[in-house]
């Protein structure tokens, strides 16, 4: 027992070094200087290991080794500066349009304009006469029409495009980024990439036909292959913290390591042959899922075990990370800028230390098996919160019990996902398919379930204090389970914190799940959320709700609809398609029966529709007379407008009437001309809630708002925007209609209704 522990002493001298490592990289890929930082630490190491000769202290051996690899970090920095020294001279980032031929290094991912990017290697880049050739890493993006030109590319394609540069961040490896407008040459790739291309698009094919949304997570589970996942699943899993699953990790290479030894094992081969074999597999499968941050990372781990295990050494899982982590990062220094990879350390750091002591304090209350399977996901959420808040602002407090319940099946899935990606016959490989497609669908489906509770989503202060607090917070959790007892005031400290800290999550969730609804009139039938500088107007009848544009961002939408109870629309309505109108639809994808929406101008707009469909909307283009019901409303479209060009003067008016409903129009973004234009067109009633075009800007015309008349105005707009919206112009009409303006700016949220007495009520979240 004395030695183990001993040697789980030794093992966190390794963390030294990595950490040092890291550091490092941090510092050396942020200067230019990296020759003159890494001759420093070489000279320091040299300086240390001479001390260490005559002492012979550990710590000053740790120091040298730690110093050593920092400085080989910075030799590997320094070692790209005279590329990116003549990329530069070719002074791309003054819109020099440029022609390159690359290799692809990486998946080609999607993006959200419909186009793609992709890591490569480009061996040579022209601008004019002169031509830089050598080993540039780079990254490149293409348009909706470039991304169907490389629907044949894949890793180890030669691609050759044109396009103009972006500036490079000279912290991150790409010395190139491109944004190519054509693309030249784009032939699949050949030799052993078209080989494993291959099986990456049979096991895709062989989900063709399964329901969705298993099938199209089979892919991501068994090779991190997302291209056939639909985005409202794939919204889904990120909501509730599931998104791991569907990225190669270091349990997928265990696995295959395992399985690869376990057989070796079985035929009698010598331990010399089962730790090539298996290494000989590793590399296989990392070549088959594409080397992205967290699969190297995980296969290095890996590899230095299965050394470790064939020298006959005993290895210590945190020792071996550290060693894979500083390997890592003096080949590629500019992982330490990676999110992905601080995640996957972090979690695999989490599960080696701080898992079993949470089980062991969560034992105390409940069956071992069940302290064990909690203490997993438990451990990983409060190590990776903290980094995870730095891109997305919120907690998910469901995200423990997804994982929960959605773990025991990612290893089956994942385990015939893979064993189909290499089945020899079709028949196999679609069988070992639809085994797979059991669990996949069970995933899945507590994905969307967690993600559609609308306590999931904790809203958290963003940035380094957001994640400091998260950090402080999670330490608290981690000391008030497991109760250490050499510091029983700090575990006193901790459990009060945990204390205070479930009481007010515990309120908060209360107040938005049960009490947000219950903060505004039950009886609500038009309403305005405070979206920022955008619209999103909503109008009920009974049970049935209908919601026209979605403001520019999807958290104030998700946070309005979640106020007032909404989790299903019957009706959308995309007036037109500027982001500040259809900017927050990714909160309801998934949750639209139907969407009327204005024309399209770019390829953009289509495909927002096609994800709206593959969410199980019905989509339908507006045309002026349209006509429809919400509950006992019924709506009429009076746009857009013929002869309208998509965009502002093409949105699609809206023209509600009811029994005891207050008729309303929206007018999306109209100008004065088309304003004036549907006056001509069509007979205008009189209203008693008009939604003000274009945010209360100066382009209005008088004539229409004194036929309409209305009681009250809505302004959706954003507090201290830079159009001065509302203008005084806008507020002026209203004045000299008598209609009273209420403005999400100042008075928040907005809602109406007709009373008892057929009078209109007005409801502000902020009084004025």
């Amino acid at each position: 027992m004395s030695e183990r522990k001993a040697l789980r002493r030794r093992a966190w001298r390794t963390v030294a070094v990595a950490v040092g490592t890291w550091t490092a990289a941090a510092v050396t890929t942020a200067t230019p200087e990296a020759w003159t930082v890494a001759v420093g630490l070489g000279l320091a190491a040299t300086a240390v290991g001479a001390v260490f000769v005559r002492f012979r202290h550990p710590p000053l051996l740790v120091a040298t080794v730690a110093l050593a690899c920092a400085a080989a970090t910075g030799g590997t920095a320094a070692a790209l500066v005279p590329t990116r020294q003549a990329v530069a001279d070719l002074e791309v980032n003054g819109g020099r349009h440029l022609r390159v031929t690359a290799t692809v290094t990486g998946h080609v991912s999607g993006s959200a304009d419909g186009g793609a990017w992709f890591d490569a290697t480009v061996t040579s880049v022209s601008a004019g006469q002169t031509t830089v050739r050598g080993v540039i890493p780079a990254r490149i993006g293409v348009d909706a029409d470039g991304r169907e030109r490389l629907s044949a590319a894949g890793q180890g394609s030669e691609v050759v495009v044109s396009g103009r540069a972006i500036p490079a961040d000279p912290a991150e490896r790409a010395i190139l980024v491109l944004r190519a407008g054509d693309v030249d040459r784009a032939p699949p790739p050949q030799g052993m990439w078209a080989a494993f291309e291959d099986l990456r698009d049979g096991l895709v094919a062989s989900t063709r036909g399964l329901p969705q949304p298993g099938a199209g997570l089979i892919p991501g589970l068994a090779v991190g292959d997302t291209s056939s996942l639909d985005p409202v699943t794939e919204t889904a899993m990120k909501a509730s913290s599931l998104s791991h699953l569907t990225a190669v990790s270091g349990a997928n290479c265990a696995l295959v390591v395992g399985a690869a030894f376990a057989l070796l094992a079985a035929c009698g081969a010598r331990r010399w042959v089962r730790v090539t074999g298996a290494l000989l597999v590793l590399a296989g499968f990392v070549v088959l899922v594409t080397p992205e941050p967290s699969v190297v990372r995980a296969a290095a781990m890996s590899a230095i075990g299965i050394l470790a295990l064939g020298f006959g050494r005993p290895t210590v899982g945190i020792a071996v990370l550290a060693a894979a982590v500083t390997a890592l990062l003096v080949a590629d220094p500019w992982l330490c800028r990676s999110l992905g990879f601080a995640l996957s350390t972090a979690a695999t750091a989490a599960l080696l230390v701080l898992a079993r002591p949470l089980a062991d304090g969560l034992g105390r209350w409940m069956p071992r098996p069940l302290a064990l399977a909690l203490a997993v996901p438990t451990s990983a959420q409060l190590v990776c919160g903290p980094l995870i808040v730095l891109i997305d602002p919120h907690v998910p407090l469901l995200g423990i019990a997804a994982n929960l319940l959605a773990d025991p099946a990612a290893a089956p899935a994942t385990i015939a996902g893979a064993l189909a990606c290499v089945a020899p016959f079709p028949w196999l490989r679609d069988g070992l398919t639809a085994l797979a497609w059991i669990p996949a669908a069970w995933i899945a489906g507590v994905a969307h379930t967690t993600a559609s509770s609308t306590a999931q989503n904790l809203p958290w202060p963003d940035g380094l204090p957001g994640a400091a607090l998260l950090a402080v917070i999670g330490a608290a959790i981690a000391v008030a389970v497991t109760r250490p007892r050499r510091v029983p005031r700090l575990t006193a400290l901790a459990t009060l914190v945990v204390a205070i800290l479930v009481g007010a999550a515990g309120g908060t969730s209360t107040i938005r799940t049960v009490a947000g609804p219950l903060t505004v009139p039950t009886t609500w039938q038009v309403a305005m959320c405070d979206v920022g500088q955008g619209d999103a107007t909503l109008w009920r009848s009974g049970d049935a709700v209908a919601l026209v544009d979605t403001g520019p961002e999807p958290e104030p939408l998700a946070a309005c609809l979640q106020t007032f109870g909404i989790d299903r629309l019957d009706l959308v309505v995309l007036t037109h398609f500027d982001k500040d109108h259809v900017g927050g639809s990714d909160a309801i994808l998934g949750k639209a029966d139907v969407v009327v929406h204005g024309p399209t101008g770019e390829a953009a707009d289509q495909r927002l529709l096609d994800r709206f469909s593959t969410g199980g909307a019905r989509v339908i283009a507006a045309t002026i007379g349209m006509t429809g019901q919400v509950g006992d409303t019924r709506w009429q479209a009076l746009g857009p407008l013929p002869g309208m060009e998509p965009g502002n003067d093409a949105s699609v008016a809206i023209d509600v009437t009811g029994a005891g409903f207050p008729r309303t129009v929206m007018l999306g973004d109209l100008g004065a001309d088309p304003q004036a234009a549907l006056l001509r067109r069509i007979d205008v009633p009189r209203v008693e809630i008009v939604k003000v075009s274009h945010h209360g800007s100066a382009d209005q015309d008088p004539a229409l708002y004194e036929r309409l008349h209305a009681d009250l105005g809505l302004i959706g707009v954003g507090a201290g925007n830079t159009y001065g919206h509302p203008t005084e112009h806008l507020l002026d009409i209203l004045r000299a209609n008598g209609t009273v303006a209420a403005r999400t700016d100042t008075d928040g949220i907005l809602a109406v209704w007709r009373g008892d007495e057929g009078k209109l009520t007005l409801w502000r979240q902020r009084a004025p």
